[in-house]
């Protein structure tokens, strides 16, 4: 099935909700594409570069060992988190009987959940039906596990939960991503060179300590007036955004982006990390708004386990891909158009 394709049948599926841009609660509009649920759409992604690059030897630590090293091709991730107007329409179309449990009823909480709510009767000829409250369509999902974020990405792929960029999902012994992958959970190492490597270093070990690009903690400023390009939704007095939400919007702090521009990789919910065909765990990385430790844990030496199953308040997820073809050529094209300019220069 062509992207393309795909991309039409996953928009047709998608609740039919009145939205543009996101009004965040300061009245400033955040860079969220009108376009929100085309997953084809460039606006959605970003495009981390400089493959083969060394990792960050700073935080090794027994059992895991350095982070942030990719292999030898480019990858696309998601310039924000996954909302919950995006897991609903995932909902509508795979959730009608809701058989793997894609669902957590604290998800209807329009106070710490992400606004979802269900009726019906969850069974053929009675399905579930999901709307999202309006003002969540554009804030991160949260009590989702990390098996739901799996078949979330299987989804896009196939259409299918259980088929598409991993197999096994909910036996973590023989869970793994397919070779021909196209959606899937960033590893550690994705998620986190998006997050603290610096771009403009090319291949070389140079990290941030904070995925705003920048190794000074980050303020809760929503205005950005202070700590301009330096700011993120973490704990601290007082909250960044008040009741009810607490979550701010996908792209809220929007001159605060990692140096490959994504939004709110610091803050807001923790973001799953994918598993390996082994006994280890996925991976939280990121911390989120209630969290006491505050910004400890969107620094780049915070590093955190989950249960395959946990579900909570707290944790959400971004989607990475394999790079369009077209996106593919443009990447390189730069590189070598930047080579001829290096070298005229020298």
């Amino acid at each position: 099935m062509s992207m393309h394709k795909l991309s039409s049948m996953i928009l047709a599926a998608a609740v039919v909700l009145t939205t543009s841009f996101a009004q965040g609660g300061d009245g400033i509009t955040a860079p969220w594409p009108t376009n929100w649920n085309n997953w084809s759409d460039p606006a959605l992604w970003v495009t981390v570069g400089n493959p083969g690059n060394d990792p960050d030897t700073r935080y090794a630590t027994p059992g895991y060992g350095s982070v942030g090293v990719v292999g030898g091709s480019a990858y696309n991730i998601g310039k924000f988190e996954v909302t919950a107007g995006q897991y609903t329409a995932f909902l509508t179309a795979v959730a009608g009987v809701d058989t793997y449990a894609l669902y957590n009823t604290e998800m209807s909480r329009t106070d710490y959940g992400s606004g979802i709510t269900r009726s019906g009767g969850g069974v053929v000829g009675n399905p579930y039906t999901y709307v999202v409250a309006p003002a969540f369509v554009n804030r991160p999902v949260n009590y989702v596990s990390f098996w739901d974020a799996a078949r979330f990405t299987n989804w896009l792929q196939s259409g299918n939960t259980e088929t598409g960029a991993y197999h096994d999902i909910g036996n973590q012994n023989s869970f793994g991503r397919n070779l021909d992958a196209k959606f899937f959970i960033p590893t550690e190492n994705e998620w986190y060179k998006a997050s603290y490597h610096d771009k403009s270093a090319g291949q070389a070990a140079s990290y941030f300590d904070y995925p705003t690009g920048t190794n000074s903690v980050p303020g809760r400023d929503m205005t950005e007036s202070t700590n301009p390009g330096n700011n993120a939704n973490y704990y601290g007095s007082p909250y960044p955004i008040d009741s009810p939400y607490y979550t701010t919007l996908a792209g809220e702090f929007q001159s605060s982006a990692s140096p490959y521009g994504t939004f709110d990789q610091g803050g807001n919910v923790w973001e799953w990390n994918e598993i390996g065909v082994t006994s280890l765990l996925p991976g939280l990385r990121g911390g989120f708004w209630n969290y006491g430790a505050g910004s400890i844990n969107l620094a780049a030496s915070s590093r955190f386990d989950g249960i395959p199953t946990l579900e909570g308040i707290d944790i959400g997820f971004r989607v990475a891909s394999v790079p369009e073809p077209g996106s593919i050529i443009l990447l390189v094209s730069g590189a070598i158009a930047a080579l001829i300019l290096w070298r005229r220069c020298k």
